[in-house]
């Protein structure tokens, strides 16, 4: 049970459905179909998160494998497409994680650096312990149509309440916290906008592991904003989390249930997860099929919904 709880770096809240059955082909600043921009920036979001979260998973796995760091007694975790350098004598300790290239997901490749820095002294375990994560040019290619993103920038993880999730079945919950005000991304044909992250993730054990996230910034009345800034096509943008999205184990590590907003200039847009083919909730299917629906006002008023698997 602690080693399927260990493999971390295999789970990542994926978002890469969005608007997957509508979205078109399109050109940075050549479109101006409402719904090809709104597809475009939901599945730029789609991706940033999916990736920025399994970099999070890594820097866990890492972070526990070392003793000195973690203050756990032992153990070891290798991250497949990536080597990974130590150095505990200088402060802030570092974890340095070079990614190769290599497809051994099998989903998408990724080169580039992060750099994990946590003060000497500090114990990942103890809560309120912090650690910052360090984007150094780390490009991700998606396989499947060879769309790509490069990030700079730093993230802030603090392990709010505490623990090590090796142990988490000893432990009611245990929270941790990432937040950015300078993440930098590159998309195709050389475009950088720059976004921020407040998210929040809660891991318990019911049945399995359990992940659960929310959005941590509030604008004015807009509350639950984990992510914000700009979209390729210059248009401000705030994506909410309005109800918890949940990953859990026993559901193979599928995204259970949650809704999701996306709101700019365009269109506000809201996506709802864990549904049955007629978009009704539906209970865990294992290896089954979820199914989402986007709902989103396009040109002229007019609303438009698809509901597809994911």
């Amino acid at each position: 049970m602690k080693k399927s709880i260990i493999y971390l770096s295999v789970i990542t809240l994926s978002l890469s459905v969005f608007f997957s059955a509508c979205k078109k082909d399109v050109q940075s600043g050549t479109n101006t179909d409402t719904t090809s921009q709104v597809t475009t920036q939901a599945d730029d979001q789609s991706m940033v998160s999916e990736e920025t979260d399994a970099v999070t998973n890594d820097a866990n796995t890492t972070l526990e494998s070392s003793s000195s760091i973690s203050g756990r007694e032992d153990g070891i975790q290798l991250i497949c497409d990536a080597t990974v350098v130590k150095d505990t004598t200088t402060d802030p300790k570092t974890i340095t994680i070079t990614y190769n290239g290599t497809n051994c997901a099998g989903n998408r490749s990724r080169t580039g650096v992060v750099v994990i820095s946590i003060p000497a002294g500090t114990h990942w375990k103890n809560a309120g312990a912090v650690v910052t994560v360090d984007y150094q040019n780390l490009k991700i290619t998606r396989l499947r149509d060879n769309k790509s993103i490069t990030i700079n920038g730093t993230h802030t993880i603090t392990n709010v309440s505490g623990g090590l999730l090796i142990n988490l079945p000893d432990y009611t919950s245990i929270t941790h916290t990432i937040t950015s005000n300078n993440m930098s991304i590159t998309f195709d044909g050389g475009l950088t906008r720059n976004w921020q992250v407040a998210r929040q993730r809660v891991f318990n054990y019911n049945n399995g592991v359990v992940i659960t996230t929310t959005g941590t910034h509030t604008d004015g009345s807009n509350t639950g904003i984990e992510t914000w800034g700009t979209t390729r096509f210059g248009n401000a943008f705030t994506n909410s989390i309005l109800t918890p999205l949940v990953i859990r184990q026993d559901c193979s590590y599928r995204l259970t249930s949650g809704v999701y907003q996306h709101v700019s200039v365009l269109a506000t847009t809201v996506v709802t997860f864990g549904l049955d083919s007629s978009g009704n909730p539906t209970s865990c299917p294992g290896s089954g099929t979820y199914y989402y629906k986007a709902v989103w006002t396009g040109i002229n008023g007019k609303v438009k919904t698809v509901i597809a698997p994911y």
